[in-house]
């Protein structure tokens, strides 16, 4: 392929991840970022995609450590697959030379779940008695009812909310809709902000999103995470507290209380239950601890 045919390529690709496989856009420009390194390292070797062999992709791996994490090469080694998958389903090489190159190893990261304790101490910070106050208790509330992800979170819009039955509709990763039930102390919440608080922050203008700024506008993620730090601190825990830190809580004290792992799975909108299972490690490790803790004979 000349320089163009593989600009060409490369676009062909991404819009095959947009429609064919509905990635999110976020997913779709890391893979991007990481396929262009992947080509400009190529370029400096004097090759193209259809001449590159499983020793170029493996030393371009290892141009990349000492760089990026191994988690990031990892992302890099799966977008270059997926590349050479696609090249070779429109025909336009064999094999793929990446497919017997092996990934770095990753070591298996448990999130820091934050205990049901202080969850509550997180959860009772926010003051109802003002708009803002409102806003924050029915965000943190349906956040850790519900394990929405943060983006969901504040893109969520008021037909997407049922207090009648109860139960949110989400648009996920990959534009996939889900329903995940809520508990009674969310919905109050939000009934609560939907009937005062809203009202005085969207200032008489007719808006889509649940939550809203102080001006007005829709909240941002980068907004939210400001407000759950700030309550973190006042509740003394001393934890990392994230918005992911509430769909970690979330997800673990259902499983710590029975729940089965595929219910979790869709509630978290996770595509593979392989991603879900490590909360089963988190639980177990916590076992663990208790165990040691209280056991007269550990």
């Amino acid at each position: 392929m000349t320089p163009s045919q593989t600009d060409h390529a490369l676009d062909q690709f991404i819009a095959h991840l947009q429609v064919e496989r509905g990635l999110s856009s976020n997913t779709i420009q890391g893979y991007s970022r990481d396929l262009v390194r992947f080509l400009e390292f190529l370029e400096r070797l004097g090759r193209r995609p259809e001449s590159a062999t499983r020793e170029d992709v493996s030393a371009f791996l290892g141009e990349l450590f000492g760089r990026l994490s191994p988690r990031s090469i990892a992302r890099n080694l799966t977008a270059v697959r997926m590349f050479f998958r696609f090249l070779v389903s429109e025909g336009r090489i064999e094999t793929s030379p990446a497919r017997l190159v092996e990934a770095p190893k990753l070591p298996r990261r448990l999130p820091d779940i934050l205990s049901p304790d202080e969850v509550e101490r997180l959860l009772e910070q926010p003051d109802p008695s003002t708009p803002i106050g409102l806003r924050d208790r029915a965000m943190l509330e349906l956040l850790y009812a519900t394990g929405l992800r943060v983006s969901e979170l504040v893109g969520l819009r008021l037909q997407g909310v049922n207090l009648e039955v109860g139960f949110v509709r989400v648009l996920g990763k990959g534009d996939k809709e889900r329903v995940v039930p809520m508990g009674d102390k969310a919905r109050d919440a939000i009934t609560a902000y939907l009937q005062t608080g809203r009202e005085a922050l969207a200032r008489r203008r007719a808006l889509a999103h649940v939550f809203l700024n102080a001006r007005g506008g829709s909240l941002s993620r980068q907004g939210f995470w400001k407000i759950i730090k700030q309550y973190g601190r006042l509740a003394g825990i001393r934890k990392g507290i994230t918005p992911h830190g509430l769909r970690h809580a979330f997800a673990s004290h259902l499983l710590e209380r029975g729940a089965d792992l595929r219910s979790v799975q869709v509630m978290l909108g996770h595509a593979d239950i392989s991603t879900t299972q490590i909360y089963t490690h988190v639980t177990r490790e916590r076992l663990k601890q208790l165990h040691e803790k209280h056991h007269p004979r550990p």
